[in-house]
């Protein structure tokens, strides 16, 4: 088996049902053997209805959590599941390209010594699929979508040199970018700390908030990556529980990610320039932790820490006028949007 799609999920059934459609609807178009894995976290909802239903299409490997295991170690879950050779962790609200399949076959067959592809991603907000009938047809997508990065050039490259913001601005904290090879993976688990991965918290240290890039880090340090320009799937916006901690994401365990970079090979100047890039929105991020200590991940920080190693970064000041930049071009747009809509 090449590759196992892998998927975990808690109650989004209504999601998870457009994700698994467009994986039936994908594999229909291609001979390539994969398997579908799905690690419920013990969801209350007809998750388990829906997984069924698919399983008459496609293989699904399905497992239920008896309790909520939490994000980071349900991602563990389902990866353990995989028995292909390779991995694509995807939300359950993603959606695959119709040609994904077949694309990434072919992938295969061109670069068969690269461990990690990069498959971009186009960006589509939830309000639309909505307003489609369930179970989503990929044929409805938009023209009309953004991918996820606007780097131009594809082939091969070394892994490291992904971790660049004109190439991944997230530095390959969306799980649904990388097509990974499982091997490189299962190896470099044990580089997560158990303590850090058995905290019932959210969020509350790197690994379990970014338990894939730091195995990335280390797994696949010296590997060869291919980056493909044309998006493989679609990431939705807008179903994020979460979203009240993206500040504290973005700012504090982002700039973390880039330290486990760092320790397997990332060059320091290169290092500085991403750090300096992900300290962007510092100064409005730490405002709005601020503002809601008890919900935003502020807790889990020393602010006066915080403030002191980032502060030597020009973009920890740039970072308000920035703020204020954005939220006059948006006035400005939006006064001429009326203006012309009259």
């Amino acid at each position: 088996m090449k590759i196992s799609i892998c998927i975990p999920t808690y109650n989004r059934a209504r999601h998870l049902e457009n994700c698994l459609n467009s994986i039936i609807l994908c594999g229909a178009q291609s001979d390539l053997k994969f398997q579908v894995c799905v690690s419920d976290n013990c969801s209350t909802d007809n998750t388990e209805e829906v997984v069924r239903k698919a399983q008459s299409s496609i293989d699904v490997k399905y497992k239920k959590n008896t309790n909520n295991i939490g994000i980071a170690r349900n991602i563990l879950n389902v990866a353990a599941m995989a028995e292909g050779d390779f991995i694509w962790l995807i939300g359950d609200d993603d959606l695959l390209m119709p040609n994904a399949i077949i694309e990434i076959d072919s992938l295969f067959e061109l670069h068969p010594n690269v461990d990690f592809f990069y498959v971009n991603s186009f960006h589509l907000n939830t309000e639309y699929v909505e307003k489609f009938s369930s179970p989503f047809d990929t044929a409805n997508l938009p023209s009309n979508m953004l991918p996820f990065s606007q780097w131009p050039i594809a082939g091969e490259m070394k892994f490291i040199d992904l971790i660049n913001p004109k190439i991944s601005f997230d530095f390959l904290g969306g799980i649904f970018l990388s097509v990974f090879r499982r091997k490189n993976w299962d190896d470099n688990v044990g580089v997560l700390d158990e303590m850090a991965m058995s905290d019932a918290r959210a969020f509350s240290y790197l690994d379990n908030t970014f338990p894939h890039v730091k195995i990335f880090a280390r797994a696949f340090s010296t590997s060869k990556a291919y980056f493909n320009t044309k998006p493989l799937n679609v990431c939705l916006t807008g179903v994020r529980e979460w979203s009240v901690m993206y500040p504290f994401i973005h700012s504090v365990r982002l700039v973390e990610a880039l330290g486990e970079y760092r320790k397997n090979g990332l060059p320091y100047l290169r290092y500085i320039r991403c750090r300096n890039y992900a300290l962007n929105h510092f100064m409005p991020d730490f405002a709005n932790m601020l503002l809601d200590k008890n919900n935003s991940g502020y807790r889990y920080i020393n602010p006066f820490t915080l403030i002191l190693e980032n502060c030597m970064y020009p973009n920890f000041y740039l970072s308000a006028i920035w703020f204020f930049g954005r939220r006059l071009r948006k006035l400005v747009f939006g006064f001429f949007s009326r203006l012309f809509g009259r």
